[in-house]
């Protein structure tokens, strides 16, 4: 499955963070890289209401949001920071804009650790979104699937491709979706600033407001919440790590 990663890692449209090196070589879910079945989220109400006191690392997360799923971002920067210790990819498919590096990096979270791959259609989208899931090279994947209609077999297999991995698996997609059925782990919406509705999830309360309070927020740090994002008339570069 790795080689399948390694074909999206060598393609020219894909951006690397830095050579293709790990600090651990080969992690499984019992190696001493790897976690429990869970990810603190780093923000205490919200982990007070999710079953596994955290982010579930055993299935996909679906985010709901009409903003792209950028501003949402701030819901993951604490997991991104601790799993960039880790020394494995953190993978974005298809986003919509590039994040702004010096950001990232301002938040600890090691950008040669990034890995951007740009999918030309759907079906390519769905199938590195699977194979990032099943690599044990990545320790999150944030996947954009847009605006498409997805079965509920297309979904299942990515929710089986991170049933088998250890990885951050989060799926942004748009609030029309909240009308159709998913098999994730946990869904949830962003319906106001700071403010998240878990839908549902395994074993967990369901349709719930939980208020995400800035006094967590990192002093004196920018906060993902107000990303900073390249588009074709900035003057700014849109390569991250430069």
């Amino acid at each position: 499955m790795n080689e399948m990663l390694e074909q999206i890692i060598n393609r020219n449209d894909t951006w690397r963070g830095r050579p293709r090196h790990f600090q651990c070589q080969s992690i499984s879910a019992n190696s001493d890289c790897n976690g429990s079945s869970s990810l603190s989220s780093g923000h205490t109400t919200l982990d007070a209401q999710l079953q596994q006191g955290g982010w579930p690392l055993d299935g996909t997360i679906e985010l709901l949001s009409d903003g792209c799923g950028l501003g949402a971002m701030g819901l993951f920067l604490p997991a991104m920071e601790r799993l960039s210790d880790q020394g494995r990819w953190q993978v974005f498919i298809a986003p919509p804009y590039i994040p702004y590096a010096p950001l990232l990096a301002a938040r600890g979270i090691d950008t040669q650790q990034v890995l951007m791959v740009h999918p030309k259609n759907r079906q390519e989208r769905l199938w590195a979104t699977e194979q990032a899931l099943r690599s044990t090279t990545c320790s999150a994947v944030f996947s954009w699937l847009g605006a498409q209609d997805y079965s509920y077999s297309e979904l299942r297999k990515l929710q089986l491709a991170a049933a088998s991995g250890d990885s951050l698996a989060v799926l942004f997609r748009p609030n029309q979706a909240h009308h159709n059925s998913a098999p994730s782990s946990l869904r949830m919406q962003m319906r106001e600033y700071r403010k998240v509705h878990i839908l549902k999830q395994r074993g967990g309360n369901q349709s719930i407001d939980v208020d995400l309070s800035p006094a967590e927020d990192e002093p004196l740090q920018p906060q993902l919440w107000e990303l900073p994002v390249w588009t074709a008339n900035s003057q700014h570069s849109p390569a991250m790590g430069v």
